[in-house]
């Protein structure tokens, strides 16, 4: 089960530094790759054997002096609901500010752990100079320097030591995981009713002890999986400024607990920012993925012409990964709601298909070689064969070449679509490596 610490603090502190320290120790994670926006906020962070996600908060504010402190008070605020653990960078060399005790009173009010990390500590005389926040009520300051990484160690273990063993919930195994996820008001509450139904008891609610994703068994009609509600839960605070910010961060929790990611979109609005940060949120763990474009029945003209351009417009957004089904329908009036049940269940299937090596190399060796990947520096690149790798958690190909290294991103997506046209697996995202042979 997935725990969320959040990184606060006033901005130039070194957040972004602590946070790009704690998650490239994996170093897949904080990658250059293209299409991805805003998504060096959220990164996962493994250490002695747990692994934790981490969200740097600093990302999203809207540089503006004036509403500034404002600002990141509202996201201090969400990541108090929303986080497992909090980190509150101080700056050791600035010493305190009025916006550190500020800060301080929302974090003691929130009962939620917090640890005090003083940053900048490049020697060690600094650590006395530590000895003011003891006066934010906070308990013992880390200090640390995350630009050199002093210290980092000991902060971790104390992160890995507070999340204790915060468990998951008991769920059966086997049983494959639905999460509605979605930007505030796209209607993820009205279609899980709408599964649901007023047959509310054919439903178990387990309550996770992860404060918030609730998941609801949902067997009728031949269906048997578990719904990951993150829909409403707890909204304490009505966050209506932030909404970006706040829908990533009920995201996470919903993402990375499933299976299959059921996006939805409102038909009336079409694709914003916000969705796109879900969506590499998505991407990013490697979930499937069915997108529902939901209030269909608000749109005046629905002839194909409009449909096409509309799953034009989604695909383009979301390239280079275009394979994965798209709904039109209406949380409201049930239409084309057992469809996306439907779907999200070939979806999953389609995660565990398997194709034989050498079905595999029969279809795929003769298309390599009537387009083999581009030579580089005078050298040809040969593959000479091919295999799914088993045991993985999605469909994962390998393809052994002479000189792997000069493969590039283009070639591999290549592969990809080949393998795509060929075999069922539409809305699953696939690995394909290139290895020595």
């Amino acid at each position: 089960m997935g725990n969320l610490v959040a990184i606060v603090g006033r901005p130039n502190v070194g957040k972004s530094t602590l946070f790009n320290r704690l998650t490239k120790t994996r170093r897949a994670i904080v990658s250059e790759e293209a299409g991805t926006t805003r998504d060096r906020q959220y990164g996962k962070c493994e250490w002695n054997g747990r692994e934790f996600s981490v969200v740097d908060t600093g990302g999203w504010v809207v540089n503006s002096d004036d509403i500034f402190e404002e600002e990141i008070r509202k996201q201090v605020l969400i990541a108090t609901e929303e986080a497992d653990l909090l980190l509150f960078l101080v700056d050791i060399t600035n010493g305190l500010t009025d916006w550190d005790e500020d800060v301080a009173v929302i974090l003691r009010r929130s009962k939620l752990p917090v640890i005090l990390v003083a940053n900048k500590a490049d020697n060690f005389d600094q650590y006395y100079e530590a000895a003011e926040f003891y006066k934010l009520g906070l308990g013992d300051p880390v200090c640390i320097s995350s630009a050199t990484g002093s210290g980092t160690g000991d902060l971790l273990d104390l992160v890995v030591e507070r999340l204790g063993d915060i468990g998951g919930e008991m769920l059966e195994e086997g049983i494959p995981r639905f999460a509605v996820v979605g930007r505030p008001n796209a209607g993820k509450s009205s279609l899980i009713n709408a599964f649901i139904g007023e047959d509310r008891h054919i439903v178990t609610e387990i309550a996770g002890t992860t404060r918030d994703s609730i998941y609801t068994r949902y067997d009728k009609f031949g269906f048997d999986f578990y719904l990951v509600d993150t829909a409403g839960i707890r909204r304490k605070n009505k966050v209506t400024e932030d909404l970006e910010f706040y829908s990533v961060m009920r995201s996470i929790r919903a993402i990375e607990n499933s299976d299959v990611c059921i996006l939805m979109i409102d038909a009336t609005r079409g694709i914003e920012a916000q969705d796109m940060n879900i969506f590499q949120l998505i991407q990013k763990n490697n979930k499937s993925l069915v997108v529902v474009v939901n209030k269909w029945d608000l749109v005046e003209n629905k002839d194909n012409v409009v449909i096409k351009t509309f799953e034009n417009a989604i695909r383009n957004r979301m390239a280079p990964f275009t394979d994965f089904p798209i709904i039109f329908a209406s949380a409201l009036t049930k239409q084309r709601i057992f469809k996306v049940l439907e779907t999200a269940k070939q979806v999953y299937l389609n995660r565990t298909a398997k194709v034989g090596t050498s079905k595999l190399n029969e279809v795929m060796l003769p298309l390599i070689e009537a387009f083999p990947p581009p030579s580089v520096k005078g050298k040809y690149i040969k593959i000479k064969y091919c295999m799914q790798a088993p045991n993985t958690q999605i469909p994962t190909f390998v393809f052994y070449a002479n000189l792997p290294q000069y493969v590039k991103e283009p070639y591999k997506r290549f592969l990809e679509n080949k393998i795509r046209e060929n075999w069922q697996m539409t809305g699953c995202p696939i690995n394909v490596f290139i290895r020595q042979k």
